[in-house]
């Protein structure tokens, strides 16, 4: 045997890597409402993918189901058929208890409307969904101090949200959708509110978060500027997913 024979014999064998599945995979997606007994069809089969840090815009005209998707895919919402998994596992399997367990810790939203309650502070809002997920009160705070403090809000910890101005309620939301560290963060309309300054500033956060968290992104937009900043655009058209250029 020649010492390339022997050599090879000798070698470890190749590892065969099994290709990542991805964050979220929906397969034949559809969604129905009845509206003065007619059947609207919003979700027709619709299929797509994400992988883990990646963004995607969502946008088109009011009405062709962008919110109701967002709903599916953030499971505040059951479809009426198809298959929702998350790193392969099939989440609509879960019964609605362990349904909300698992969106508390993988799944961060912010709405157009900040949805603060407004006698609390900046901090025990941000502190929420981690007290709902069992984390200790001293970690909850710990956590959602430094999530405000890198949004900007060191100097505003302890106003009540019915003090900040608009730009920083949003910003309160966007800590409080973040303390948790979710595996994705849909954002529906996120800035539709906020004047340009604000608006700028939470595209911006929006961008910079998606880096050093790791997390994907979703967001529902008729801002042509944010839709501009992610990686991908995507529409509805008569209730399937279509790319957008």
């Amino acid at each position: 045997m020649d010492n390339d024979t022997a050599q090879a014999a000798t070698a470890a064998p190749r590892v065969q890597r099994r290709p990542k599945k991805p964050l979220i995979k929906a397969s034949d997606i559809s969604k129905k409402y009845n509206h003065s007994g007619d059947r609207i069809v919003v979700l027709d089969r619709l299929s797509f993918t994400l992988d883990l840090g990646e963004t995607i815009g969502i946008v088109g005209a009011s009405g062709i189901g962008k919110s109701t998707l967002l709903h599916v895919l953030g499971t505040l919402d059951r479809p009426d058929t198809g298959k929702l998994e998350y790193s392969g596992n099939d989440v609509l399997r879960l019964d609605d208890s362990r349904l909300a367990r698992f969106r508390n810790r993988t799944i961060g939203f912010v709405f157009q409307f900040h949805h603060l309650l407004p006698e609390f502070s900046a901090l025990e809002n941000t502190m929420m969904p981690a007290m709902i997920g069992g984390v200790a009160k001293k970690t909850a705070a710990e956590a959602a101090e430094a999530i405000l403090v890198r949004v900007g809000l060191k100097e505003r910890l302890s106003h009540r949200a019915s003090q900040l101005s608009g730009g920083e309620q949003q910003r309160v939301a966007l800590a409080r959708a973040l303390v948790l560290k979710p595996s994705i963060l849909l954002a529906d309309e996120p800035t539709g509110n906020l004047d340009r300054k604000n608006s700028d500033q939470v595209h911006t956060l929006l961008m910079e978060l998606n880096q050093e968290m790791g997390m994907s992104l979703i967001v529902v937009t008729h801002n042509l500027e944010l839709a501009a900043l992610v990686s991908r655009r995507v529409t509805i058209a008569n209730g399937a997913l279509r790319e957008f250029h």
